[in-house]
Order: C-alpha cells, then structure tokens, then sequence
C-alpha cells in the first residue's frame, strides 16, 4: 500500500515493556530483526488503530521494480541504505500511520533520529534461536546470504544472525515498546500492542 493508503495500558506478558511519553505521537514505527513478523503485523496493526500502512521495503521495492537482494547485489548495501532513507523520510511526514522498517533501518543515525522524533517505536522481540528458526529456509535476505544469494550453510547462517542480533540490540531496545510477539496467535500479538500503544499515540 502507498504512504496515503488508509486501513480500515499495561502488559502482563513477561518480555513486554512500553515507555512513557510526554507527547502522544501520531505515527508507529515497527522494528525487529529479518523474520520477527513486521511486515504480517504491520498491516493489521493498521486496520485496527485505522491508520495508513507502509512497508519500508516494499515500497522501495515497488519504486525501483525490483526486489531488495537483487539491489544489493547489484548497487550494493550503500545505495539500498540511501533508498531506505528516502523511503523512511516521505513516510515519516504522514500522520496516524504504521510503518514496518527494515531489520537494519535504525543502523543509519539519521533514521534513528527521524524515527525517534516523530513516532512510537515498537520492537518485536525474538530470541536468535527463534530468528535462526525463521529464516534458515529462507534466500531472500540478503545479509543472511551469500554475495551471490544463495543460502548460507546452517552454522555460517547462525553466527551470522548472533552477529547482526548483538550489533542491533541496543538500538532495537530504544524502542517506547517492546514486546515479545505470540508466534501461535498473531491477532492476540497485535491486540497486546494496540493496548500498549494507546495512552502513546494519537
């Protein structure tokens, strides 16, 4: 969906955290790493607070008529990431919107910065083993494979994901939420992080 598609309190759950703001923010931004369901999420996040959606990567993707490893591969990680700003900062001037980033978007300062000054950040939270468990079949991440694309072996893939999972951390865990998704029930994940997101947004 484009930037001006419309879609139509407190946690028990161990893992879950939701900050404090001064000011209620009218845009949510929704980090984690590769495979932690930002882009399932996303969408219906949106529908059930009856904000906009977008999709960092997809509508780079939808801009540049190809997928985000063939841009790797092709212009490498430097052009994608400069895509990736642009993307972020058309969506971060629309209001009451939900938008999924990119596992690596909060790496660039500048997203960080934007992301912090506009909106609600929330962190699906997985452990490694879960992402490892997610992503080893998949080829369509481009850090979690090899210059050429294709996937890497399992124990190659796994330090890959520890390494990015500890480089990332920190900068997952500025999120205002944090919350540990239901990978059985996404409804009642998406249900848990519209009631956190309520005393923040809009």
């Amino acid at each position: 969906m484009g930037f001006g598609t419309s879609c139509t309190g407190e946690s028990s759950y161990a893992g879950d955290t939701v900050a404090d703001l001064r000011v209620r923010k009218g845009r949510v931004y929704i980090t984690g790493f590769m495979g932690s369901g930002k882009s399932t999420i996303g969408p219906i996040l949106a529908n059930t607070l009856g904000y906009a959606f977008t999709d960092v990567d997809r509508e780079i993707e939808k801009s540049e008529g190809m997928a985000v490893g063939e841009i790797f591969r092709t212009r490498g990680e430097e052009a994608f990431r400069q895509l990736e700003r642009s993307t972020l900062e058309r969506a971060s001037a629309v209001p009451r919107i939900v938008v999924s980033l990119g596992g690596g978007t909060l790496t660039d300062p500048v997203n960080y910065a934007r992301i912090h000054e506009t909106g609600v950040l929330v962190y699906l939270k997985l452990s490694a083993d879960e992402i490892f468990r997610r992503v080893q079949r998949r080829t369509d991440r481009p850090l979690l494979a090899t210059e050429n694309g294709e996937r890497l072996p399992p124990d190659e893939l796994r330090q890959r994901v520890e390494r990015l999972l500890a480089e990332r951390e920190p900068l997952y865990r500025s999120a205002h939420i944090t919350i540990v998704p239901d990978t059985a029930r996404i409804g009642h994940t998406v249900d848990r992080i519209a009631r956190l997101l309520s005393p923040l947004i809009l």
